[in-house]
């Protein structure tokens, strides 16, 4: 996904990145960028790269495979233990509700898995064998609880 791919570029780290790396790269920059250290001229410039670098450090750590690894009994009992109550696509992004009240995004699902997911006889089974495993996720209740 694009933005994934901007926000690594942005920050300066491969998809490898642990949450450490990401760490002290996001508070390098802020300290670099951070609105405070500049004056009248540079300050608007400076506070809108600040938050953008807030925006990705936050978005890359949601996804980062040692923050799902945390999560990973709690994604395996929604995924298979509650039904689909509804999802959305947009932009390759595809966001799916479950019953249990849980809420994830799933990145860089292509125009055709989610036309076929919706013409599934059984949405839940489609997803739990051709989406849940396969693309990149973050819990999108993680982010509200967070926020």
């Amino acid at each position: 996904m694009k933005k994934i791919v901007d926000y690594r570029k942005l920050l300066g780290v491969t998809e490898t990145a642990e949450l450490s790396e990401l760490r002290s790269v996001y508070k390098s920059l802020m300290k670099t960028w951070h609105p405070d250290r500049f004056q009248d001229e540079g300050r608007v410039e400076a506070e809108e790269k600040s938050k953008t670098i807030i925006e990705a450090y936050h978005f890359l750590v949601s996804i980062a495979p040692e923050t799902r690894a945390q999560t990973l009994a709690e994604y395996t009992a929604t995924t298979t233990q509650s039904n689909i109550a509804d999802f959305e696509y947009k932009q390759q992004v595809l966001k799916v509700e479950f019953l249990d009240g849980n809420v994830y995004e799933y990145f860089d699902v292509p125009r055709a898995v989610y036309v076929k997911l919706v013409n599934a006889d059984s949405p839940g089974r489609f997803a739990r064998r051709h989406i849940f495993t396969e693309f990149v996720y973050r819990s999108v209740n993680k982010l509200v609880a967070s926020a």
